[in-house]
């Protein structure tokens, strides 16, 4: 476990951070199965390619597809994305208990949209 000094106070945090916002594939799918410990699920294949309109996938065979992309943005993002993901092994909808154990991991109220942005075409509004 990686673990980063904090701005603020200087203390470490518990939390594994990678130390870079742009990470190799290898290093991205480390990340992914630290987490997978973490929240205790197994998924049984781990890819990485281009995706147009998200940011990853989950199936019901337990197949987890992130956008290459992905290891290019923030880590923070990074981090959303993977959890996200992977508590979809656990809970396959967007209720209730799934968000709530999105917070709990996350340790933010405010998990913010995954959405890809939808590139503006010419001549729209």
């Amino acid at each position: 476990m990686t673990r980063r000094r904090t701005r603020d106070n200087g203390k470490a945090d518990d939390a594994w951070q990678p130390l870079e916002d742009v990470v190799s594939k290898d290093i991205f799918k480390a990340e992914v199965r630290a987490w997978a410990v973490r929240i205790r699920v197994d998924p049984k294949e781990l890819h990485v390619r281009p995706m147009t309109r998200k940011w990853g996938s989950c199936s019901t065979a337990g197949r987890v597809t992130f956008d290459v992309e992905l290891m290019s943005q923030p880590a923070d993002f990074r981090k959303e994305v993977i959890v996200h993901e992977l508590l979809h092994l656990k809970v396959p909808n967007h209720g209730k208990l799934f968000r709530s154990l999105l917070r709990a991991y996350l340790g933010k109220s405010n998990v913010g949209s995954l959405k890809k942005p939808v590139a503006a075409t010419a001549g729209s509004n």
